[in-house]
């Protein structure tokens, strides 16, 4: 089967065999003595984690507005529009529709003569096409970390990376209840649901801003290797 491991026992028995050792198919956990990185920003409130993203977004030459969720396709469409319209592509996400956002990409979008697509498994070439003409990509993240301002974003069949990577300006929407301190309950988070058998996505990108690069003298150029530009949208959703 795609995308099965098979006859896995039986290889790694056979490697014990060969070691002279039994097979051990669960290792312990470690139990750490000293954990500090759990205490960074430990008691901080979601209001205070959208202050120090914001701090944040300065620092990784990220806009940042904070919305929510009636105020929303407003403020998207201010965005949109700074980024100079054109064509849009997104993801195939029903959360688009649950932030109240159909009417803004479905009607009024087409109406202002901006071309959107959203993401079709079915047509994997043209998606990229699509991806690389775009203006403007729209994703949604799953867990964004306030201490370093990143996004992660869980890709799928109907959410291609290609979209945070590939347009000229990212647009990714930040659902406040999503906010962590930092990498810490990310791992973690994403590490429970493994122990749980629950099927996560195949790739998961940290995605801190626009693209970034730096030469041996520590010249910082923006916008290299993906996005020249990127807002993200914080929306009280709780």
């Amino acid at each position: 089967m795609t995308g099965m491991i098979q006859r896995r026992e039986t290889f790694l028995a056979n490697i014990a065999k060969q070691l002279g050792r039994s097979p051990k198919t669960e290792l312990p956990r470690p139990t750490w003595q000293y954990q500090p990185q759990d205490r960074v920003l430990k008691d901080a409130t979601k209001d205070e984690l959208v202050e120090i993203l914001i701090k944040q977004c300065a620092n990784i030459h990220t806009n940042i507005v904070i919305s929510n969720t009636a105020t929303l396709p407003e403020d998207l469409q201010d965005v949109v529009d700074k980024y100079g319209g054109q064509s849009v592509i997104t993801w195939k996400d029903k959360r688009f529709q649950d932030y109240g956002l159909s009417a803004l990409m479905n009607e009024q979008w087409p109406q202002a003569n901006i071309q959107l697509y959203e993401w079709d498994s079915q047509q994997p070439e043209e998606n990229i096409r699509q991806a690389e003409k775009a203006n403007i990509g729209v994703t949604i993240s799953e867990m964004t970390l306030a201490e370093s301002g990143t996004a992660v974003l869980f890709s799928s069949k109907d959410r291609g990376r290609s979209i945070s990577f590939l347009p000229e300006k990212s647009i990714i929407i930040i659902p406040k209840s999503t906010i962590v301190p930092r990498m810490t309950q990310a791992a973690r988070w994403i590490s429970e649901k493994i122990r749980q058998g629950e099927k996560i996505a195949s790739c998961i990108n940290f995605v801190t801003g626009p693209s970034n690069s730096a030469d041996i003298e520590m010249i910082l150029i923006v916008g290299v290797h993906g996005p020249i530009q990127a807002t993200y949208i914080v929306i009280d959703d709780q």
